[in-house]
C-alpha cells in the first residue's frame, strides 16, 4: 500500500491541482457558476483525461494527454480565456514527459502573460507555484528515485558477488579437498610399495620356514627349533623396518601444520591475495591441541578475509614464546567498525577458551586476530 501511494503521489498531487484550479476558474467567473452542464461535462472529462494520463502505461499517456488538449481547446472556444490556466498545466505536463533542459520551465511564464479573466498577477503567481512543484518533481524527487534505483541495482550486483565468491571459496575447498585425498592415496600406495618391497620378499621367506619347520618339527625337533628362532628374529627384524619407516614417513603435527598453513597461503595466492606466513621459535614443543587450534581459527579467518575484507594482502604470524604461543592474522580490507560474532568468530572465541587463551581483534587498519594460547594447552 505504502509502495502504491508513493508511486502515484505525484498523479494524485496534478489531479488535486485541476481540481482546485478548476474550483477557482469557476468560483471567480460568476457567469461559470450558472453554465450549462455540458462545460460542467467537460470540465469532468478533462479531469478524468489527466487522471487517466498519470494511470497509463507510458505508450497510452500521450493519448490521454491529447484528449486533455482537445477538452482544453473545446473549452477554450466556448468559454474563452478563462481556462488559460488549464493550458499551462497542460505545458507543464508536456514538458515533464519530454524532460528538457530546466530552462523550458520558464515557458508557461509566457503564456501567463496573456490577459484572461483572473487577471495577470494572478496567473503569474499560479503559474510559479505549478513551475516549483513540477521541479521538484521532475528534478529532485525523480533524480532521488532513480539514484535509489541505481543503488538497489548496485546491491544486487554486490549480492551477487559475493554469492558467487562464496560459492567459488567453496568449490575451492572442495577442489583442495580432493587433491589433499589424492596426495594421501599417493602416499598410502607409495608406503605400501615401500612395505612390499622391504619386507615382501622376507615375510615370505619367514612363511617358506615355518612351512619347512612344520614338516621337520617331529623328525628333527634340533633343527626345527633353529629355524623358528631364525624365523622370530627375521620377523622381528621386519617389524623394526616397519616402526623406521612409519617415523621416517610420518612428519611431526608441528610440520603438518605448517604444511596446511602454507597450502592455506598458496590457495589465497590463485584467487589474486598475496599471503605470507612467517614463524618464529620451534613449534615442535607446542601441544597438538593447541595447533589445531590454530590451524582452525587460521582457517576461519583467512575464509572471512577473502569474503568480505576485499584485501590484497593477508599475513599469518607464529611466535613461539618461552610458556606461550602468540598468533596474528592481518589482512589489509577495508575492516569493519562493528564486529559482530557470529558462527565462525563464536567458534574461534570457543576453542581459544578451551585452552585458557586469549582472544582480540583490532580493525584501525585492515582487519587483524590476534591469538595467545599457553605452548602445552
Amino acid at each position: 500500500m505504502e509502495e502504491q501511494i508513493r508511486e502515484h503521489y505525484f498523479m494524485a498531487v496534478r489531479i488535486s491541482l485541476v481540481l482546485i484550479l478548476e474550483l477557482y476558474i469557476v468560483v471567480s467567473e460568476p457567469v461559470l457558476i450558472w453554465a450549462s452542464g455540458r462545460t460542467f461535462l467537460l470540465l469532468s472529462l478533462f479531469v478524468g483525461a489527466m487522471a487517466g494520463k498519470g494511470l497509463a502505461s507510458e505508450k497510452k499517456k500521450w493519448l490521454f494527454f491529447c484528449m486533455a488538449v482537445l477538452i482544453w481547446i473545446l473549452l477554450m472556444s466556448v468559454l474563452g480565456k478563462v481556462f488559460l490556466m488549464l493550458g499551462i498545466l497542460l505545458c507543464y505536463e508536456g514538458i515533464s514527459e519530454l524532460r528538457p533542459d530546466v530552462y523550458w520551465y520558464g515557458v508557461p511564464f509566457a503564456m501567463a502573460c496573456v490577459p484572461s479573466g483572473i487577471g495577470i498577477g494572478t496567473q503569474l503567481v499560479l503559474t510559479f507555484l505549478m513551475s516549483l512543484i513540477y521541479l521538484q518533481h521532475d528534478c529532485i524527487v525523480e533524480s532521488y528515485r532513480k539514484q535509489a534505483g541505481e543503488d538497489i541495482l548496485q546491491e544486487q550486483r554486490l549480492k551477487h558477488s559475493l554469492y558467487e565468491k562464496e560459492y567459488e571459496i567453496q568449490r575451492e575447498r572442495k577442489r583442495s579437498l580432493l587433491a589433499s585425498e589424492n596426495r594421501i592415496l599417493e602416499e598410502l600406495t607409495r608406503i605400501a610399495q615401500t612395505l612390499h618391497d622391504r619386507l615382501g620378499h622376507n615375510i615370505n621367506g619367514s612363511v617358506y620356514q615355518l612351512e619347512a619347520v612344520k614338516v621337520l618339527l617331529e623328525r628333527e625337533p634340533e633343527t626345527s627349533k633353529r629355524m623358528l628362532q631364525a624365523v622370530i628374529d627375521q620377523l622381528r627384524t621386519g617389524m623394526d623396518e616397519i616402526r623406521a619407516i612409519l617415523r621416517k614417513e610420518h612428519p611431526g603435527k608441528d610440520k603438518l601444520t605448517i604444511l596446511h598453513l602454507e597450502k592455506l597461503c598458496e590457495e589465497c595466492r590463485q584467487k589474486g591475495v598475496d599471503a605470507g606466513l612467517f614463524t618464529e621459535g620451534n613449534l615442535s614443543e607446542v601441544s597438538e591441541a593447541c595447533l589445531e587450534i590454530l590451524l582452525d581459527n587460521a582457517y576461519e579467518a583467512v575464509s572471512n578475509s577473502l569474503k568480505y575484507a576485499e584485501c590484497t594482502r593477508i599475513e599469518i604470524r607464529i611466535h613461539v614464546m618461552n610458556r606461550m604461543i602468540r598468533c596474528s592474522i592481518s589482512d589489509n580490507g577495508k575492516g569493519c567498525e562493528k564486529i559482530v560474532d557470529g558462527m565462525g568468530i563464536s567458534g574461534m572465541r570457543r576453542r581459544i577458551r578451551e585452552v585458557n587463551g586469549i582472544l582480540d581483534f583490532e580493525t584501525a587498519a585492515g582487519f587483524t586476530i590476534n591469538m595467545l594460547l599457553p605452548r602445552k594447552g
